[in-house]
């Protein structure tokens, strides 16, 4: 056996509504528009080989096709289906009355499974951006959220679930005055919530809230997304593996900075999905769940370090007449019109 896999039992689980589990750590599978649909499909099968069970999947990655012929070799291995637990979304451009089932279908399809995991509303506006179009790019239909439109949206998700497709139901991109809104409304409250959790960028806020109301945080940009696309960078983002807290505890550990994070995020009780084609280091993001835990003392540190920096913006969601990306955040505490 490889000195490089993990047994997934060690793995710590997250408990969702109901008493199902999900694996603390998961493997994302979006390529940040640097990696081919075949790199990131050949990790998928690398990652479950060295122990990952957890595969956050979405619609418009364009990957899930070649992604579900690994998960089809996988159960052919000796994986049982039951042992994986796969996430996919719904795309902006499927919120639609009827379209979520229809995206969900084609899902099922591409990744050759009866039944996802859990199934988010990627974004909660309905703007689509063009594949290819600049950052600047204004969609003319493009609309600042409305609760009606994504209750239409969030009930055809609850009748996905009803019906077997998905087993649970979250939300992703969300800020708590939009939660608020769509609590109010849902008969079937949401699992889980893809929100953006590393440690110079930590929420506290919205990561209290979720966990209040039963709703599992899945921290993406999990180290701070350095291969993110160039449209999300800016000359004001910090670079969470060069912070010098996180740096001084790698080297106690001797380890990489990205490890600090990821063990960081497991500890706090977040899901990180990091992002790797590379073997080695997809490995060492599996490990970091299971061993050489960080210190109260050097948690409270990471906690010292969070410089509120969103990295993934979304400005290219925006709608005429907004003023930037801070709309889209609610960052007055009510949701922006």
């Amino acid at each position: 056996m490889s000195n490089d896999i993990i047994n997934p039992d060690l793995v710590p689980q997250r408990i969702l509504r109901g008493g199902d589990k999900m694996p603390a750590i998961g493997m994302g599978t979006f390529g940040s528009d640097r990696f081919s649909a075949e790199d990131i499909a050949a990790a998928v099968k690398g990652a479950a080989e060295v122990g990952f069970r957890l595969f956050d999947c979405a619609a418009v990655y364009g990957n899930e096709h070649l992604i579900g012929e690994v998960f089809e070799d996988i159960m052919k291995s000796g994986i049982k289906r039951e042992e994986l637990f796969i996430t996919s979304k719904v795309w902006n451009d499927m919120h639609g009355k009827g379209d979520v089932m229809l995206s969900c279908a084609k899902t099922l399809k591409d990744l050759r499974l009866d039944y996802i995991d859990l199934y988010f509303v990627h974004w909660p506006f309905r703007n689509f951006h063009p594949k290819g179009a600049p950052p600047d790019y204004h969609n003319k239909d493009a609309r600042p959220f409305s609760i009606e439109q994504y209750m239409e949206t969030w009930y055809q998700m609850e009748r996905l679930q009803k019906a077997g497709y998905v087993k649970h139901i979250g939300a992703s991109n969300m800020t708590i005055p939009k939660l608020k809104e769509l609590i109010k409304y849902a008969t079937i409250m949401p699992s889980a919530i893809e929100m953006e959790l590393h440690p110079c960028f930590q929420q506290p806020e919205l990561f209290k809230f979720v966990l209040d109301h039963g709703i599992q945080p899945i921290g993406f940009c999990p180290i701070g997304s350095p291969t993110r696309p160039d449209r999300d960078k800016t000359s004001e983002d910090y670079i969470d593996i060069e912070d010098p807290v996180i740096v001084e505890i790698a080297k106690a550990h001797n380890v990489h900075p990205a490890v600090i994070c990821i063990k960081w995020a497991v500890q706090r009780g977040q899901t990180p999905i990091p992002f790797s084609i590379y073997r080695n280091e997809y490995a060492s993001n599996l490990r970091c769940a299971v061993e050489d835990p960080l210190t109260e003392e050097e948690m409270k540190k990471i906690e010292g370090v969070d410089k509120n920096c969103r990295l993934i913006k979304g400005q290219v969601f925006l709608w005429e007449g907004a003023k930037d990306w801070t709309d889209l955040w609610d960052v007055n505490g009510e949701i922006t019109k």
